[in-house]
């Protein structure tokens, strides 16, 4: 009798054990992608030479990447090339999960000068 309820508890606690590590190992994930995120949007935020209206992207390594738009959002009435203007800076981060696919995306702002063609 002893031993079978011994059993059923061991079994019990390896089922929860193999739960919490799926856990672990998905949270390591999303706060890797955040780091991340974090980074590469701060690069974008501060790099004014990237163009507007051109999808960007790239890889942090063969599991995992990222792409980014940089759009006028907002500008004063009439405004043309030299004039102030509100970026809007749209950034998702994608991972692998084993085959699937993970994705978040951020956005942010800053301001710029406006260039030609730019709006």
């Amino acid at each position: 009798m002893a031993t079978a309820i011994m059993g059923i508890a061991i079994a019990g606690i390896l089922g929860g054990l193999s739960t919490a590590s799926r856990n672990a190992s998905r949270l390591t994930q999303i706060d890797r992608a955040t780091l991340l995120a974090r980074q590469k949007m701060d690069e974008i935020l501060v790099d004014q030479s990237l163009p507007r209206k051109v999808p960007l992207q790239g890889v942090f390594d063969a599991t995992s990447g990222w792409r980014a738009l940089v759009q006028p959002f907002e500008s004063a009435p009439g405004a043309g090339p030299g004039n102030w203007v509100m970026d809007r800076v749209e950034l998702e981060i994608w991972w692998m999960d084993g085959q699937t696919k993970r994705a978040y995306t951020l956005e942010g702002f800053r301001r710029g000068i406006l260039k030609p063609g730019d709006l």
